[in-house]
């Protein structure tokens, strides 16, 4: 089922989300079904449960080609519970980020440039994977979701904030 996807503003995007008890349920494996359907509707990058106004540490992410990052390389498609993020080093990169949750808008927002990330799929399997690139930031944002945090608050300079027509007039991205 696709759900409505919460905006910036709704104060459920702002608290920190719980985490999951049980793997492996047909509850969770429901919820992780309507995030795919909600976030390939929207052609998102990834989506959290927080953003569907499920406070659970409950994050995807993946495609082959995304139509709102035309640029972007490929993300193996994802299903993350529980998920612990764990930065390989001091190195930032900036680049810019767009949001379900913050429809029409791009922002620079510094993220680690090579991370670890662990945790379980819906049936209890381990996840652990290194990631640099797009890949890297998509799952740090995603993450940062399941913390109450929103890319504009991670911004250094909020002159870097715009609107994805304004800023990028003859791209053809796609918002949602």
């Amino acid at each position: 089922m696709i759900h409505p996807i919460l905006r910036m503003g709704d104060p459920r995007l702002f608290q920190r989300s719980q985490a999951v008890q049980q793997l492996g349920t047909p509850e969770l494996k429901a919820l992780v079904a309507d995030m795919r359907e909600t976030m390939l509707a929207a052609s998102g990058a990834g989506l959290a449960a927080p953003q569907i106004g499920v406070p659970l540490r409950v994050v995807i992410f993946g495609f082959e080609h995304n139509q709102r990052y035309p640029d972007a390389e490929p993300v193996l498609y994802t299903e993350i519970v529980n998920p612990i993020l764990t930065p390989l080093g001091p190195e930032t990169d900036e680049d810019w980020e767009g949001c379900l949750s913050v429809p029409g808008l791009r922002g620079r927002v510094p993220r680690y440039s090579r991370i670890r990330y662990s945790g379980f799929d819906p049936e209890g399997r381990a996840i652990e994977r290194e990631a640099t690139g797009f890949h890297a930031r998509v799952v740090q944002h995603e993450c940062d979701h399941l913390d109450g945090i929103l890319y504009p608050m991670r911004m250094r300079d909020l002159r870097l904030l715009g609107f994805s027509d304004v800023l990028f007039p003859d791209a053809e991205i796609v918002e949602e």
